[in-house]
């Protein structure tokens, strides 16, 4: 994010609370853009205005942050954290400094409020003080890597003022990157709305209808650059899976955001994908040696049963989830389809897809699949 804004012409300060952490940030930047300069894309004046715009700064006091127009967040997902920085940020910077935060998952509404919950409101005698200027607080959360990804998600909470959403919205535009607009539903967009992407395979692998390699194989056939198992190795199992408990907890734990108990496994025994060697599948050099699909069994159930179609059920689920968020009022049909192709590489978006197979296909889909699993996962969106 950084390195976005320096490109952009503006100065920096990357902070950071462990010592040397941010000097070395620059020195990846660095690293990364050398890289780039080597394969002719960019020259080496360009870099060194870019870099000359950061300046590395060590604190854990938000206060003795230098003052500046605009400030993104991103240190660990943990609320009482960012509330604490915020209260700092909102005593030393100017009334006029945008506050952002780049989780991909917090409320901005809880980070904002008052708390009488956590370790902050407990050492603020059992309630932690809200902010006194919400209005200036809100989401910007890029997608990593943040110089190569288009997608920024501009995150509104209740209280934010419209008008910082709108020249937030333009400034990441003229960074060059494609802004959607949402509420602070859990999740946002792309993580929410995402879900069953992972949720269905996970589940069909589950109870033995077919194996991880060859439902990944059948989602690629059907546009996906990626197929899920394979993409939550490489996400990590552990990241992957957090984001999804978090989703769940923050909609009272309904049933269409459950975590499965074989992701839980496989974090669990620590096979956390790519970056521990195992994961679904095993890898050697990065590259996965047991992931090989039967590629006949994929073309036979891509068009056969709803229940044992990992094509038919994931664009099903896909579809409600987007349909049932623009119905809730929390982002335009064009910002979920823009927000799922640019933040997931999806072939289409769900309001794309749902013109594809028609309101009445998907009804019947999600019905079927009801009847089989009861419990509220499969229940239809009011708008379809």
């Amino acid at each position: 994010m950084a390195q976005v804004a320096a490109a952009a012409g503006h100065p920096v300060h990357l902070v950071d609370a462990q010592e040397g952490a941010a000097a070395k940030a620059v020195d990846r930047i660095r690293d990364g853009l050398a890289r780039q300069v080597a394969k002719g894309r960019t020259g080496q004046g360009d870099v060194d205005a870019l870099l000359g715009q950061i300046t590395p700064l060590t604190t854990s006091d938000m206060t003795t942050v230098p003052a500046v127009a605009l400030v993104v967040e991103a240190v660990v997902e943990h609320l009482d954290v960012k509330r604490v920085i915020f209260r700092q940020l909102e005593q030393s910077q100017s009334p006029g400094t945008v506050l952002a935060t780049n989780t991909s998952s917090l409320s901005i509404d809880a980070i904002v409020r008052e708390a009488t919950t956590g370790h902050d409101a407990a050492l603020h005698g059992g309630r932690s003080p809200a902010l006194q200027h919400p209005g200036r607080v809100l989401g910007l959360h890029f997608f990593n890597p943040p110089p190569v990804m288009r997608l920024v998600e501009v995150v509104r909470g209740v209280r934010s003022d419209p008008a910082v959403l709108q020249a937030a919205a333009e400034l990441v535009r003229r960074w060059g990157k494609t802004p959607v607009l949402c509420a602070s539903t859990p999740g946002f967009i792309v993580n929410r709305v995402a879900r069953p992407f992972y949720g269905e395979a996970q589940r069909m692998v589950e109870e033995g209808l077919v194996d991880a390699a060859t439902v990944d194989l059948a989602l690629r056939r059907a546009g996906f650059r990626m197929g899920p198992m394979e993409l939550t190795d490489l996400i990590g199992q552990d990241v992957n899976l957090a984001v999804g408990e978090s989703v769940w907890h923050q909609t009272d734990e309904d049933p269409r955001y459950a975590p499965t108990d074989y992701q839980r496994a496989l974090v669990r025994d620590g096979r956390l994908g790519r970056k521990t060697g195992r994961g679904v599948f095993t890898y050697e050099d990065g590259r996965a040696v047991d992931a090989d699909p039967d590629e006949e069994l994929a073309g036979r159930l891509v068009g056969g049963p709803v229940v044992t179609d990992p094509v038919a059920r994931t664009l099903a689920m896909l579809v409600n989830e987007g349909v049932d968020l623009v119905h809730r009022g929390e982002a335009s049909a064009e910002d979920v389809d823009t927000a799922m192709r640019l933040g997931t590489n999806y072939p289409k978006g769900p309001f794309g897809w749902l013109a594809e197979l028609g309101a009445d296909r998907v009804r019947e889909t999600l019905a079927e699949l009801d009847l089989v699993y009861p419990g509220g996962r499969y229940r239809p969106s009011e708008a379809l």
